[in-house]
Order: structure tokens, then C-alpha cells, then sequence
């Protein structure tokens, strides 16, 4: 089971398919609200980062160049800022101009929840040459992720094992494993994580980034979110709305959605990418689909055999399809693995499908997903019983013969008797006083779907959310070949201009 919300690093992944502290504030830059709920960060020493080689991780080798990592030191329970402490894996570039042009550092989150920045800053560098420039770029593992005390629910095997679930099942047996299933890994997550299972919030999060801000000598938060980095973004604005200042969102979360409407958000953003990706190819979106559909029904009755031995499985498949959605370069290998599966061979599907898994060819699987879902099912209130999902599923099937089937059963299973219970319906992230917040859509965004922006711009408040729009296709803006997004976003990050609230880049 794997929902379909990351960042940076799988768009990347779908391509390739194919010190100084001392920095100080006495908290004011704290919104009341949070301010009466937690001790605000200000309460915690500002830190001094020991900044030294960076390792290899389980991620990758160690980056070269002038790469440094530190480790940072935060409350593990925010309510006693004075209490146990976590360590955060970070990592640095220091700007490469002329240092009376610095502005500081620019921190990045590449999404997930889940996805690590130490391993995908390095490699994401070079589409901010501009940037960095004039900015240290600093990204780090959010808690519960990779060098910060990630969270591996399963083994290799298990995973492996747990891939012959079917996560649309159809009859009662099937119904059974599928929620025995996610039970297991939920019972997983809580032997490996322990604690720290109730503190890995996205409010948790944004107050660490405030110890980040104080931590690398910066009075203001710059900062670069992509995809669950906007929510967490937003997230931040709100509890710190003074501290905001270039704050940059690109395929923006729908802040307003909750469990069912993120789903219902996800199943008409692939299908909208699906539809488009069929188009491109010369058929009819409508019925290219329904070709689909039918394909995925023949591999749910009989999976498809693999140059590997392994089995090519509904569940498989619809992934494999997923994962070149997220970047139109990557659409000519869908139309290869499509055909090979028409022709009965799923070797390239799950192919696909495995980079999505983060499996590589030795059979070892990443970590992403299970602190994904470590760190989604503590943020998310919503928990909708398999029967209130059943009622769901016409609906679901209605807006995508393809993903809504999978993404409707997904929202009982993704939680389903999760060991701690969820916070919030949805993320508060009005920052009323806060300097503007460019916030990035783009009109063919599948994970995202443009509709989020308009969302998160209106709720972070007027003369706070200023929305750039691009009419392009893939999982964000940024870097992503319009010259006109580039050009505005460095524009603001650089010289402080906010472009007009509304501007479109075609």
C-alpha cells in the first residue's frame, strides 16, 4: 500500500526511470494560538552547529564537494521543551558569491512526508545554481525520517511479502488481508518508533524549523517547501507568522482537504495527468482509460509473469502507472510498459513500480512510505471505517476507472487501527501579518492538483498568499522547464519582488 504524496525526489525518481549561530527573538514572532498550546522554540538554547564531513547514508554515498552535516538536538515532546531530546540530521552548502551578497540560509523540503533532504539536497543543488549564489542551501531529515531517528516498520521480506495484499480487494477473504495488513505494519511502526510515534506532527516539525532558523544565525525563515513541504509551509506561517520571510510553495497540498478529500483530490489529479498523457499520445482520453481499466481488471484475475520471477499484480501495476505521471519526460516509458503488459509481459510495469517502492535491484526497499504514513496518520483525524469506505467507493470509481478504486479502499486502510490517534482534520495555516508567500501551481500537477494552490494562497490570508500559476504538466513548477516560473520565483527569493497576485506563466 503506498499513497501517492511526495516531492522532489520521486519526480526525480520518474525521470531517471525513463556554523554560525546566535541568532535570538523572544518569541513574538510566534502566533498567539500556538504560543497558549506549546512553549514557544525561543524557550530552547540557540544551539551552535558542530558542521562537519558528511557519511554515507543508507540513502547514498557521501555527497563531495563542500557538503557539511550537523546534527541539531530538539525536544522530543514539544509541551517540555526541557525534556528528552531527538537529533536532526541537517545538511549545508554554503553560497557560493561574493559573502557581503549572502541573504542567508534558504531551507528546502522535498515532500512525502517522509522524504529525506540530506540525501536529495546535494543532487537537487544544481537546479538552484542561481540560488545558491547568494543563499547557504540547507535541507535536513525531518523527525522520524532517515538520519532522524527514522521509522522502518517492516523488513525487506515483509515488505516484499506484503506486496501480494490487494489493495482493492474484492470479496471478504480479500477484505480480511487488507486490513490485517495495515493493522500489522501500524503494529510495526509503533515496536520501531516507540515514543516517538506521537511526536512526529507536522506542528512538531515546523517548531524544529524555527530551532533551525535560530541554529544557522537567521532572523527571518527562508524557505523552499515542494509538495507536503507546502503544508508544512503553511504549518510554519501560521505558528510563526513574524519569522516568515521568503517563503516559496510549489505543488501546494490542499490545506482545506481532509482524509476523503485528499483522496478525492489525488484520484482526479492522475486522472486529469492520465487523461493528458493520453491525449499526448493521440487517443481518446476516455477511452484510453477504459483500455486501462480493463488491462488492470485482467491483471487483478491473473498477474502477469516478469523477467525477475516476480509477479506483476494489480496493486503493482496501478503503482508502475502512477509513478511517470509525475513528469512528462517520463511518458514515453509509460507507453512502453503499457504495451509490454497488453502483450503479457509486466517486466517493465513493475519496474516502475519498484521505483516508486524505492526497491533496488538487490531487493532492499527505502523507508519513505513508513515514515509517510508514520507521519500522516498522526497529522490526519479523519479515520472512515471499511464500511463508511464501501459507501465511498462508487463515488471514487466514478471520477477514475483507474486510481479511484485503489485510492477510495486507501482511506480505510492507510490508518486502519493506527496505535495513536490523529490531530487535526486538516492543518491550520492562516499567518494574518506575515510577509507574502509566493505559493506555485501548476494546472497538470497529479499529486497536487492545481485547485490546492488556489486553496492554500486563499487561506494563508490576504496580502500573505500570492499565487504564481503555471499551465505545464508533472509534479511542480520550479525547475521544471518554464523560464517564466524560474525567472519569478528568483526573482522574489533573490530581490524580495512579489510578482502580481495571480500572474500565469504558459
Amino acid at each position: 500500500m503506498a499513497r501517492w504524496l511526495r516531492g522532489a525526489a520521486l519526480t526525480a525518481a520518474a525521470v531517471l526511470v525513463a556554523g554560525c549561530s546566535g541568532a535570538t527573538d523572544s518569541g513574538k514572532g510566534e502566533s498567539a494560538a500556538s504560543a497558549s498550546a506549546v512553549p514557544s522554540p525561543s524557550a530552547v538554547p540557540a544551539q551552535k552547529l558542530d558542521w562537519g564531513r558528511c557519511e554515507a547514508t543508507s540513502e547514498g554515498p557521501a555527497p563531495g564537494g563542500d557538503w557539511r552535516c550537523a546534527t541539531l538536538k530538539v525536544p522530543l515532546d514539544w509541551s517540555k521543551p526541557d525534556g528528552e531530546t531527538i537529533g536532526l540530521a541537517l545538511i549545508r552548502s554554503e553560497a557560493t558569491g561574493d559573502r557581503s551578497e549572502r541573504l542567508g540560509a534558504l531551507l528546502f523540503n522535498f515532500g512525502g512526508p517522509g522524504g529525506s533532504g540530506v540525501s536529495t539536497m546535494p543532487s537537487y543543488a544544481g537546479l538552484t545554481s542561481e540560488l545558491h549564489k547568494r543563499y547557504d542551501l540547507v535541507s535536513w531529515d525531518p523527525r522520524g525520517v532517515g538520519g532522524s531517528e527514522g521509522v522502518r516498520c517492516r523488513s525487506d521480506k515483509e515488505i516484499q511479502a506484503a506486496e501480494s495484499v490487494d489493495a482493492t480487494p474484492d470479496d471478504a477473504a480479500e477484505e480480511t488481508a487488507f486490513f490485517d495488513d495495515a493493522a500489522s505494519f501500524g503494529a510495526g511502526c509503533e515496536r520501531a518508533a516507540g515514543k516517538l510515534l506521537s511526536h512526529v506532527s507536522t506542528a512538531d516539525t515546523a517548531r524544529d524549523m524555527d530551532l533551525i532558523r535560530r541554529a544557522v544565525g537567521d532572523r527571518k525563515m527562508h524557505y523552499f517547501g515542494i509538495s507536503y513541504g507546502t503544508e508544512l509551509g503553511g504549518v510554519y506561517a501560521h505558528l510563526f507568522p513574524g519569522n516568515v520571510g521568503r517563503l516559496v510553495l510549489d505543488a501546494v497540498v490542499d490545506p482545506t482537504a481532509d482524509t476523503v478529500g485528499h483522496a478525492k483530490n489525488q484520484t482526479l489529479g492522475f486522472q486529469r495527468a492520465l487523461d493528458n498523457y493520453l491525449a499526448s499520445t493521440g487517443q481518446d482520453p476516455k477511452k484510453g482509460t477504459r483500455k486501462i481499466a480493463d488491462l488492470l481488471e485482467r491483471i487483478d484475475a491473473d498477474p502477469l509473469p516478469t523477467t525477475s520471477g516476480r509477479e506483476l499484480t494489480q496493486t503493482l501495476a496501478i503503482t508502475g502507472i502512477v509513478l511517470p505521471l509525475y513528469s512528462e519526460q517520463s511518458w514515453p516509458g509509460l507507453t512502453s510498459a503499457l504495451d509490454a503488459a497488453e502483450d503479457g509481459d509486466g517486466t517493465e510495469l513493475l519496474a516502475l513500480a519498484d521505483g516508486y517502492n524505492e526497491r533496488d535491484p538487490s531487493g532492499r526497499y527505502g523507508t519513505t512510505t513508513h515514515s509517510q504514513r508514520v507521519i500522516s496518520c498522526l497529522d490526519q483525524k479523519q479515520r472512515p471505517t471499511p464500511q463508511e469506505t464501501k459507501t465511498l467507493l462508487p463515488e471514487f470509481r466514478k471520477l477514475s476507472p483507474v486510481f479511484g478504486e485503489f485510492l477510495g479502499w486507501d482511506t480505510a486502510g492507510w490508518c486502519h487501527d493506527w496505535p495513536v490517534p490523529g490531530l487535526t482534520d486538516s492543518p491550520e495555516v492562516s499567518a494574518p501579518g506575515a510577509d507574502p508567500v509566493l505559493v506555485v501551481g501548476n494546472t497538470g500537477d497529479p499529486a497536487t492538483p492545481y485547485e490546492g494552490a488556489e486553496k492554500m494562497a486563499r487561506e494563508l490570508g490576504e496580502d500573505v498568499g500570492v499565487m504564481l500559476t503555471w499551465k505545464g504538466e508533472g509534479h511542480g513548477a520550479y525547475a521544471s522547464g518554464s523560464s517564466c516560473v524560474d525567472s519569478t520565483v528568483n526573482a522574489y527569493l533573490l530581490a524580495g519582488r512579489v510578482p502580481k497576485d495571480g500572474k500565469i506563466c504558459t
